[in-house]
């Protein structure tokens, strides 16, 4: 992920979403992201936001997902509105009733990477059609 501030991705990924650091340098800093590595590196930003139309919200394109149980996932959002986390999707249930209904959310973080967590009401529909 780019980042223009290392000292705002160390408060973002490791105080407000609970993120362990791993190894870091001067312009990078390894995440574990839930058992996947995230790394963030000084880049420069300044990218145009571009959003698609997905169950009647705006969803932020590109962006990072992130399979979360319905526990970790309520568990989260709960820890993102205790931070004051600005949610650009609101954690709700999407495509309710359907195949690969999912509860999901959409953030920025400090440097405008687009985050999505979701979790799904049946892991076996992550890839139904």
């Amino acid at each position: 992920m780019p980042v223009d501030d290392l000292d705002a991705a160390r408060q973002f990924y490791g105080n407000v979403l609970g993120c362990t650091q791993g190894r870091s340098d001067t312009r990078w800093v390894d995440w574990n992201l839930r058992g996947h590595q995230l790394v963030t590196h000084l880049a420069p930003t300044g990218t145009t936001r571009i959003h698609n139309p997905v169950d009647g919200h705006d969803v932020p394109v590109p962006h990072f997902g992130l399979i979360l149980s319905i526990d970790d996932f309520q568990q989260l959002a709960e820890r993102l509105r205790q931070a004051g986390t600005a949610f650009v999707i609101e954690p709700y249930v999407r495509f309710a009733g359907e195949t690969g209904e999912q509860w999901t959310m959409f953030l920025y973080d400090p440097a405008g990477n687009a985050l999505e967590f979701k979790a799904f009401a049946d892991d076996t529909q992550v890839f139904a059609v």
